[in-house]
């Protein structure tokens, strides 16, 4: 179902009706330590290593955390994050569909175009801390942060317009390499909460542990080889920043009558 001009038109003043008003409910003077939920956008730039580093390189996250920071400056959290790229370095993964010009042919008998990306996601629990040092005030500092989760991966193979039906429905599932498990992570960076306004962020370095299995039994590029079903310890590491948006309650307005 198509949506009409005016109805598109909507999508993009209701986001920024909505920034809005975060940004209305975050300007309040917070000098004093202080207690308050709030969420983040946060964006992450990693390598990879240990078994992940056989599958894929450099790789995006893009991801939101909602929190609770108290008093004492301790956040208890959920984070989620998105995980894409298209560095892959598996060699040779579809050789099996190949002619003898390494080409792969569509339903067309032309050839084909294949696009490779990593996909995954995680969702986490979280614990921070923060240390008000070197801070303007009592709610910004040094921050160390560490979370566990589940951890999913693929890969993602695209013909775009051309049909392959070798790499269509059910088929994929024998290239994608569907990998799941457990992971944690720890953090270490800055994160700093102004006094006034809506400058509030968080930035740093980011390391990911992965203990996963692959959940597939056969890969097609492999057909006489069983896939392995070993443990798998996979690393990312880089560096992530993120815009939080502190939600405070409303102040009490006082009034005075002579």
């Amino acid at each position: 179902m198509k949506m009409k001009n005016n109805q598109l038109f909507i999508i993009p003043v209701f986001l920024i009706s909505l920034l809005c008003s975060f940004t209305i409910h975050a300007q309040r003077d917070v000098e004093e330590a202080i207690s308050t939920p709030y969420i983040s956008i946060q964006y992450g730039a990693n390598w990879t290593g240990g078994d992940l580093a056989d599958r894929y390189g450099f790789t995006n996250s893009l991801g939101s955390h909602a929190g609770y920071k108290t008093k004492n400056n301790w956040i208890y959290g959920i984070d989620g994050n998105f995980f894409f790229g298209n560095d892959v370095k598996i060699d040779g993964l579809v050789q099996n569909l190949m002619d003898e010009q390494n080409q792969i042919m569509n339903t067309s008998g032309t050839p084909a175009k294949v696009l490779l990306f990593n996909r995954g996601f995680n969702i986490n629990f979280a614990v921070s801390k923060i240390f008000p040092v070197l801070s303007p005030n009592k709610n910004s500092g040094i921050m160390l942060q560490l979370s566990a989760g589940y951890l999913w991966h693929k890969l993602r193979l695209e013909t775009q317009e051309d049909e392959v039906p070798q790499l269509e429905n059910e088929y994929l599932k024998g290239y994608d390499r569907l990998t799941t498990g457990v992971n944690t992570s720890e953090f270490i960076g800055y994160s700093f909460m102004a006094d006034r306004g809506i400058y509030n962020f968080y930035a740093g370095f980011y390391f990911q542990q992965g203990f996963t299995k692959n959940q597939r039994d056969i890969f097609w590029d492999h057909p006489n080889e069983r896939a392995s079903k070993d443990l798998r310890i996979e690393h990312m590491y880089g560096f992530k920043v993120g815009w939080l948006i502190p939600i405070y309650k409303r102040q009490v307005k006082d009034y005075y009558f002579n």
